[in-house]
């Protein structure tokens, strides 16, 4: 068995700052976590009247994504997000602790708008709130009221104990048949846009009237290994395209890094069924300082992981050189249909990428 600890709790309380934090405490210390964001294995729209939340679809995917991480090294897994009843009888070979983050009403109000800006949504966070105040299915609970990230950190390792030493037979890998169906690779170096081009093209297909699927490379990969596992990735992306494409998705929409020595091959390899489209975006030196330098301080998204936040003004210059050169590799390698974004926006750069969704 694999251990995991599953931090839940309504908007806004904290728990994708919290996980993190944990994974990246238990990494330091020399054990091989990986981690994973619940909403990450549900991004299929729009949803089907059997599965209201899509929280099926997400349990199906975080056993097969947990399974991927012990094949590939991990000792546990911390998992952040929103919870189903049907947790556990959907995770075979996993010790799961559960573990629910609340806050007292008006600090969450505060925190959930001072993220999201939503006061509409208010009313419909406090009641999730109260709901999972009066369950009884946490194995432990964490009051995060007036604290800081480190100390709810503090509070729910202690609280938590050994969870992580757990042992046992890992869990069963995934043995899914390959999916067939249209899968777009945006991919590219950091600093060109694949996330934000990725996803107007996804959005575009929804409009469209396509049920697809949409999926961040990087968010699937926090595996065990500090570096990028493109095996690890392709596999978490192949049993996700496999859910999705039984739920009658059209299409699915990747984003994420690409390497110039493995380039798409380990793609290839996971989706023998697909018909991969892999469009590399491009930017010049000048277009990805412009893009990367201001991300010290912000971020497009709440990200976790994300590489950037916090970095110093020195630290930002290196990794632009480094896409810089990471990009001229990838030129030399040929890799996918290149499209260069310097210059241009996200609308105008997801115009020049061809795929047959977007034709409605």
């Amino acid at each position: 068995m694999i251990p995991v600890l599953w931090l839940y709790g309504p908007p806004g309380v904290g728990k994708t700052s919290v996980a993190w934090q944990i994974r990246a405490q238990l990494r330091a210390s020399g054990v091989a976590a990986a981690y994973v964001d619940i909403d990450q294995l549900g991004m299929c729209y729009p949803e089907r009247d059997h599965d209201p939340g899509r929280h099926r679809l997400q349990l199906r995917n975080l056993a097969s994504v947990v399974a991927n991480f012990a094949a590939h090294g991990a000792e546990c897994v911390v998992v952040s997000g929103v919870l189903d009843p049907a947790y556990r009888a959907a995770l075979p070979g996993v010790a799961l602790t559960l573990c629910r983050l609340r806050a007292n009403r008006d600090e969450l109000a505060q925190r959930f708008v001072g993220r999201s800006g939503d006061e509409a949504s208010v009313a419909a966070v406090l009641a999730e709130a109260d709901k999972l105040d009066a369950s009884t299915i946490a194995d432990l609970c964490v009051d995060t009221s007036g604290l800081t990230v480190p100390e709810v950190v503090a509070a729910v390792t202690a609280a938590a104990g050994d969870w992580h030493t757990a042992a046992g037979e890992p869990p069963p890998l995934p043995d899914l048949a390959p999916a067939d169906g249209p899968v777009l690779w945006v991919s590219g170096v950091p600093g060109v846009g694949t996330s934000m081009v990725g996803f107007t093209i996804y959005q575009r297909v929804l409009s469209a009237g396509h049920t697809a699927g949409y999926l961040d490379l990087r968010q699937v990969g926090f595996g065990a290994d500090g570096e990028v596992d493109h095996r690890l990735r392709a596999a978490n992306v192949a049993a996700v395209w496999r859910a999705y494409r039984d739920m009658e998705a059209d299409g699915l929409v990747i984003v994420g890094e690409i390497g110039a020595d493995d380039g798409d091959v380990p793609y290839v390899k996971a989706l023998p069924a697909a018909t991969l489209a892999v469009y590399r975006l491009h930017a010049e030196q000048a277009d990805l300082a412009e893009r990367m330098l201001p991300r010290g301080g912000q971020s497009s998204w709440p990200q976790p992981g994300d590489p950037y936040l916090g970095q110093t003004a020195d630290q930002l210059r290196q990794a632009v050189a480094r896409s810089v050169a990471d990009s001229l590799a990838l030129e030399r390698a040929e890799i996918g249909v290149r499209v260069d974004s310097s210059g241009r926006g996200v609308a105008e750069t997801a115009d020049a990428i061809l795929w047959p969704l977007l034709k409605g």
